[in-house]
């Protein structure tokens, strides 16, 4: 008998201990709950406030307007916090009474266990965590990556003239270019906009093909274009580099916004156009050459040089785009080739996948 009077005195202590923990749980609860409530609605004024600003500084509404807009969203505000928090407080009143009442029950807003109750005790089922609900995540990265990939057609400009591309003594849809690189992509401010600054690294692969039977001839510091004695069936010049592009970046996509206010922003989803442009250096130059030689056995020439082209490059790039998809250009600014005016110039397609 005295073992049972000393287990059920110990039963006793253990459910006092668990109400108390569980009471002290459930106000941590509902005060946090509280100040999450009245941060959320102060963040949802500050924002209305911000749109009202801009508005106000692009001359779309008066001052009295704006006055008149922050008076009315502050008055929403603080209404909603009254509401909410009104309703929070009412559960810590039941919560005080259950309590000096000897029973509590469950206010939990998650509803992660199941609570039963036997003799007036307040008992509660874990339940497996699959059966748990999960909390969507809100992603708002400032900074997003991309892997890039561009292609399109290659040529070049004599003294900056487009006009030259009609006297050009390269194919123009036979010459090609292939851009494959990685970007980050970084928003300027802290809260959703629009402005972005993009940036990374490229390797670039850059076609030449001759016209009229011509191939590329080192003549000391200089490279000339003159006739193949044999019948050509492939004469091109490819010149590798690795550059490092930079962009100024307008994205227009939608931003999402919850029901508590938070927007977030998203990025790739509507149009998009930047402006900029690259530096970076050659890795290499060659030349191939294919002909069938007098004996009729076909020839395949890899010449390797520098055919006199400069190291270093740099220039000006474009992109119009809607999604992961747009147009594309770049034109270097220094010559290809040393002591000449010719400047390579590139169009095509861009895919940049987010």
């Amino acid at each position: 008998m005295k073992r049972i009077l000393i287990l059920l005195v110990l039963l006793s202590t253990t459910i006092v201990q668990s109400q108390e923990k569980y009471f002290e749980k459930e106000v941590s609860k509902i005060s946090k709950k509280i100040d999450k409530i009245t941060q959320q609605q102060k963040d949802s004024l500050k924002q209305k406030v911000k749109e009202i600003n801009v508005k106000l500084d692009e001359s779309r509404i008066t001052q009295q307007e704006a006055d008149k807009l922050k008076k009315e969203a502050a008055t929403y505000h603080a209404t909603r916090i009254e509401q909410l928090v009104g309703v929070e407080e009412l559960k810590l009143q039941q919560l005080v009474q259950d309590k000096t009442d000897g029973k509590i029950a469950s206010y939990e807003e998650d509803f992660d266990d199941n609570v039963f109750t036997i003799g007036g005790e307040t008992f509660r089922l874990r339940l497996l965590e699959g059966d748990k609900r999960k909390k969507r995540r809100r992603k708002n990265k400032r900074t997003t990556t991309q892997f890039v990939f561009a292609l399109g057609v290659n040529n070049v400009l004599v003294d900056n003239s487009f006009n030259s591309l009609n006297n050009s003594d390269y194919k123009f849809w036979q010459s090609h270019f292939y851009e494959l690189g990685f970007t980050f992509k970084t928003r300027f401010s802290k809260e959703p906009s629009k402005t972005y600054f993009k940036y990374g690294v490229s390797f670039l692969w850059n076609n030449l093909r001759a016209e009229n039977n011509k191939y590329h001839v080192v003549n000391g510091n200089q490279t000339d274009l003159v006739v193949n004695p044999n019948s050509l069936s492939e004469s091109r010049l490819r010149h590798v580099q690795m550059t490092f592009p930079m962009h100024l970046e307008f994205d227009f996509s939608k931003n999402k916004k919850y029901s508590d206010g938070e927007v977030v922003d998203r990025t790739h989803k509507g149009v998009r156009f930047g402006v900029g442009g690259f530096f970076g250096f050659k890795l290499g130059t060659r030349q191939y050459l294919e002909y069938v030689n007098a004996q009729g056995v076909k020839v395949e020439e890899v010449q390797k040089n520098s055919f006199n082209t400069n190291t270093i490059n740099y220039g000006l790039s474009a992109y119009f785009a809607y999604q992961g998809y747009g147009l594309y250009a770049k034109y270097d600014l220094n010559p290809l080739f040393k002591n000449t005016n010719v400047r390579n110039i590139s169009l095509g397609l861009r895919f940049d996948i987010n």
